[in-house]
């Protein structure tokens, strides 16, 4: 238990960096949210001016910060000036959209992955890893908005999927199996986009992680002892295999949410995404702050779980 403390301190101490460099970088920044308004005659400065001491943009960084800690100590992760509301409500349902888009191009990801790593490492130096080589090749060198904006036009031309959304406008008379149907519909494109940005670097992983034990004494062994190929391959290679690919789990999940929400933009998923691009163009710091704290927060969660599953499948860990 005290290696799974030490990981929690670690991701208690990141979130507190995080939120501390975002403070500080968005103090930098030029502007804020109410410097607009002094080009318009009509507002006067004294209006303001009134205006920041309400909002409390002419403290100084550690007050704003600590008042800042203060209100997630509450659960309201600031004020948002553009909406005139706390920012939990607004980021609550946003936050769950952009974890479950996440999460099922995780899945998808990872189960795409294992299988044409097994076998293209079991197949070294032929047609298959050969083609999955050039395939993974092919999507490295796709931009992610490249392939967001393909699928777009795949829908747009075929017709066969929405191109935007999260469910259509008549979503609520349809009944049970209609909206699931929707759902998925609406959330196929932009988990596809998502999964393909990262298939190629979990595909080579997978594949580098089983040629290193493919040749291993105990796979020989157990290759002499007539055991079938591929129970060989997942019963006993992948597990062996299993720690690097375990430890990139949790930097997947991180990469699949940095990159998420540009997909979000480019396709019109109600997460955090545009939320956040929003929140940049106007200024509105607290906003700002809370969208790349659960950035944050979805990344370390993920290097947790990925520790956690070390500790468990790894018995040196837990001897240390």
């Amino acid at each position: 238990m005290r290696y799974i403390a030490q990981r929690f301190a670690h991701a208690i101490l990141v979130l507190l960096g995080v939120s501390v460099l975002t403070f500080l970088l968005l103090e930098l920044a030029p502007g804020d949210y109410f410097a607009g308004m002094r080009l318009n005659p009509q507002i006067s400065a004294q209006t303001v001016t009134r205006l920041r001491d309400a909002y409390g943009l002419n403290r100084s960084l550690p007050v704003t910060y600590l008042r800042w800690v203060g209100s997630v100590l509450r659960g309201d992760l600031g004020y948002s000036f553009a909406y005139n509301a706390p920012v939990w409500p607004l980021l609550k349902s946003r936050a769950g959209n952009t974890l479950i888009l996440s999460l099922i191009a995780l899945l998808a990801s990872w189960f795409a992955a294992i299988p044409l790593g097994v076998w293209s490492a079991a197949r070294r130096g032929g047609w298959l890893d050969g083609a999955t080589s050039a395939g993974t090749t092919l999507l490295l060198a796709l931009p992610d908005v490249l392939i967001a904006l393909g699928l777009l036009a795949f829908a747009l031309h075929t017709g066969w999927f929405p191109t935007g959304g999260m469910a259509s406008i008549a979503a609520q008379e349809m009944g049970a199996a209609a909206r699931v149907r929707d759902f998925v519909l609406h959330l196929a494109l932009p988990a596809t986009a998502l999964a393909a940005g990262v298939l190629p670097i979990l595909v080579r992983h997978v594949r580098s992680a089983m040629l290193d034990v493919l040749d291993s004494p105990h796979l020989r062994a157990a290759r002499g002892h007539g055991i079938p190929r591929t129970r060989l391959l997942f019963r006993h290679a992948l597990p062996a295999a299993a720690n690097p690919l375990i430890s990139l789990f949790g930097l997947s999940l991180g990469t699949l949410l940095s990159g998420s929400l540009l997909i979000e933009v480019v396709m019109s998923w109600p997460g955090l995404g545009p939320l956040l691009l929003q929140a940049i163009l106007e200024r509105d710091v607290y906003v700002v702050v809370a969208a790349v704290l659960l950035s944050a927060l979805f990344l370390v969660a993920g290097n947790f779980i990925a520790d956690v599953l070390l500790y468990v499948a790894d018995p040196r860990i837990r001897v240390e």
